[in-house]
């Protein structure tokens, strides 16, 4: 409960605290309804946990009172709607938020995000990664920490997005090559100690990028309503692949699943560092478009953004259209395989990926249908990921997980 004083009489306060004890299961899934934006109204909330309209009435305001949600009493009606139009429900402006950190081959970034998936305040992103975890991830919470300051707002938990598959439970990144640390690195653990060395509240988390931009997607992006979703997507380096199942991102045993940038989609092509060859990690990245197009990478912008860059400006360059093809082609043979395995209702692409899907819907789809089991019939929808940052805001979705779960014991515990 808030703890605040009850002005109502003594019998009304009684009823609407026996409502609340009836609902009081209900307010993680409350609350994650208004969060992904699928509960606007009191109404559509009461259809969707399946109880009373007053239950409702008492879960909005327990959330509210958490400031967490706010509930607008005075909403105008719909276009033709009959009788009383329902009370409005939307994430708290000013509530509290979590620090978001993500870690990337050229740099990292910290950020606060509330409630909604929206992202409250920036700090300016670094471009050199040290090869010692402790001091990146030292550099990246202190960001964080200062926005904290700044803003005022409460904390209630810090995510951490990494290029790299990250092992459960340890919370170790298993593969970070590109940023040269050690493999088996822990970095939810240097993670957290940094979060409490800052003095900054609530758990830490760590999880690969792609998973995380896969989650974020799925709650406030291209891959909402999707019962079955496939994320695959280039970082600034390499490529990773994010299954959500039902609503629930698809980790695996340990947390493994979905190392979709070792599939190989060319036997003789480019050595990779896992080893093989012809990986989608080495045939298919920003690195992979540049080369391929002739072109010498720069130390002035990210791969990423070089690649971009120049598939939005120089498509009509006979060596970029080449490149940009061929990597269509060996990006839509890897996504055929993995449907034929896991049978997606979506697909969405982001990083390079989507960019090559804008530049060549056509072309990507095709190679896709062909090489799939059902061919064109049977096409899966391949779409671009339409979250700016969605790592990031992924990275804050694992933070605010616990309190989706149980508000009240999260916030209040």
């Amino acid at each position: 409960m808030s703890g605040k004083a009850d002005p109502r009489p003594a019998g009304e306060g009684t009823t609407s605290r026996a409502r609340l004890d009836r609902g009081r299961g209900a307010l993680g899934p409350a609350l994650e309804l208004v969060h992904t934006g699928r509960a606007p109204t009191r109404a559509v909330l009461t259809a969707e946990l399946g109880v009373t309209r007053a239950t409702a009435g008492a879960v909005a305001a327990e959330l509210e009172a958490l400031g967490l949600i706010r509930v607008d009493a005075r909403p105008g009606a719909a276009a033709g709607s009959q009788g009383r139009p329902s009370h409005r429900l939307r994430v708290a402006e000013d509530g509290p938020v979590v620090l978001a950190a993500q870690v990337h081959a050229d740099g990292f970034r910290a950020a606060l995000v509330g409630l909604g998936g929206r992202i409250v305040a920036t700090a300016p992103g670094c471009e050199t990664i040290d090869a010692d975890p402790a001091k990146v991830l030292g550099s990246v919470v202190e960001a964080g920490a200062d926005l904290l300051r700044q803003t005022g707002r409460r904390c209630v938990g810090a995510g951490l997005a990494v290029p790299s598959a990250v092992a459960e439970p340890e919370g170790l990144a298993l593969n970070p090559l590109h940023l040269a640390w050690p493999a088996g690195a822990p970095v939810r653990e240097i993670f957290a100690g940094c979060v409490r060395a800052a003095g900054i509240s609530g758990p830490a988390f760590a999880a690969n990028d792609v998973n995380l931009a896969a989650l974020a997607e799925h709650r406030h992006g291209a891959g909402r309503g999707a019962r079955d979703l496939l994320c695959v997507a280039t970082g600034h380096r390499g490529v990773g692949g994010a299954l959500v199942l039902d609503g629930r991102l698809h980790s695996g045993s340990s947390g493994l699943a979905l190392e979709v940038g070792h599939l190989t989609v060319n036997p003789e092509g480019r050595a990779c560092h896992c080893g093989s060859r012809g990986c989608l990690d080495v045939e298919a990245d920003p690195l992979a478009l540049l080369t391929t197009a002739g072109r010498d990478p720069g130390p002035e912008v990210s791969l990423l953004q070089q690649a971009n860059d120049l598939l939005r400006e120089e498509y009509a360059d006979p060596a970029v259209r080449t490149a940009a093809e061929a990597l269509i082609d060996r990006l839509g043979l890897g996504l055929a395989g993995l449907v034929n395995i896991l049978n997606p209702d979506r697909i969405i692409l982001g990083g390079l990926h989507r960019t090559l899907l804008d530049t060549d819907p056509e072309r990507l789809r095709a190679v896709v249908a062909d090489r799939s089991l059902w061919g064109p019939s049977g096409g899966v929808p391949i779409l671009p990921c339409t979250l700016d940052h969605n790592s990031l805001v992924g990275a804050a979705e694992l933070a605010w997980q616990p309190v989706l779960d149980d508000p009240l014991g999260a916030l209040t515990g």
